[in-house]
């Protein structure tokens, strides 16, 4: 039998009203093409500006849509000189897909082993 207990000591729960903060952050298109250009890059993360110009948006309206993914957690801001430089938020991420799998399975959790393999697969290298 799998034990489960592995990945949940590694990866935690959050509460319901921050996994609602986090899908609705990511519930919008840019924001998620947002986050997910941030994991691609991770660690090392962009300056907004770099990113807004990636994805063809409006520098103004992508502060306003990185604001939204720094409340959920989603990413980091780091101000370097004048630049802000975002990455996206591994830890708050995981939490949100543990909580999303809390209670997967109905006891035979050993059905969810793949999806959890490919979540904390690459720990160590940062990336999901």
């Amino acid at each position: 039998m799998f034990d489960f207990s592995q990945y949940i000591n590694y990866l935690g729960y959050m509460d319901k009203k921050k996994a609602l903060s986090a899908l609705a952050a990511l519930g919008q298109e840019t924001r998620l093409d947002v986050f997910r250009l941030l994991v691609r890059l991770a660690p090392e993360g962009l300056p907004a500006g770099e990113i807004a110009q990636r994805l063809g948006v409006v520098q103004n309206t992508m502060s306003a849509h990185l604001a939204v993914l720094a409340r959920a957690g989603l990413v980091s801001a780091d101000r370097q000189g004048r630049v802000i430089k975002y990455a996206a938020g591994f830890a708050n991420m995981r939490e949100l897909l543990s909580f999303l799998m809390q209670d997967c399975c109905q006891g035979a959790p050993d059905i969810c082993v793949p999806l959890l393999d490919l979540v904390i697969c690459n720990q160590k290298s940062g990336e999901l």
